[in-house]
């Protein structure tokens, strides 16, 4: 898992330096078409991020010490974080798409949709995954001798949300 993580930061990272390398050669462009997001949505978004991150947190500590349905309510409540974070991404895409809006409108919104897509497809692998754990310890899977599912779980969560915490004020916020 370690090394998938790794080569997804990689990606992502790729991603991040392309974005600041066309975004220094279009500086008015991407200023402009960034007025146009809504910066509340995406604080929304860090904060439900940065929260079930918290969650998961709390179910790692709980299944090692021995509380494997404690672990599956901390699991769910991150899940439940997460699918906030969706549903306020769908109606961001939303307004965009109805507002005419696509990867072909110009370099920053290529940018944005493709970044915010990609992510958004990553949380909700991270949903699953986290979904599966959870189960997995409602049932008793884990032990505090075995707990590596969880904490894998938990590494492939914070990836997500440290991805985030770097895309949002790289996309929203830094001009």
């Amino acid at each position: 898992m370690w090394f998938f993580i790794l080569a997804e930061l990689l990606v992502f990272g790729i991603f991040f330096i392309s974005y600041a390398f066309t975004r220094s050669r279009h500086v008015e462009l991407f200023n402009a078409s960034q007025l146009q997001l809504d910066r509340t949505s995406g604080f929304i978004n860090t904060l439900l991020l940065v929260t079930s991150s918290y969650f998961v947190v709390r179910a790692v500590a709980a299944i090692q010490t021995g509380y494997g349905k404690i672990c599956s309510k901390w699991l769910i409540a991150a899940i439940a974080c997460g699918a906030f974070f969706v549903v306020l991404k769908l109606l961001e895409f939303a307004a965009k798409i109805n507002a005419g809006i696509s990867m072909s409108t110009n370099t920053f919104y290529m940018f944005y949709l493709f970044l915010a897509f990609f992510h958004f497809m990553h949380v909700i692998l991270g949903m699953i995954i986290l979904g599966a754990v959870a189960l997995k310890a409602w049932q008793g899977g884990y032990t505090t001798e075995n707990c590596d599912g969880v904490e894998t779980g938990a590494a492939y969560w914070h990836m997500i949300d440290l991805v985030w915490i770097i895309l949002f004020p790289l996309i929203y916020v830094l001009h």
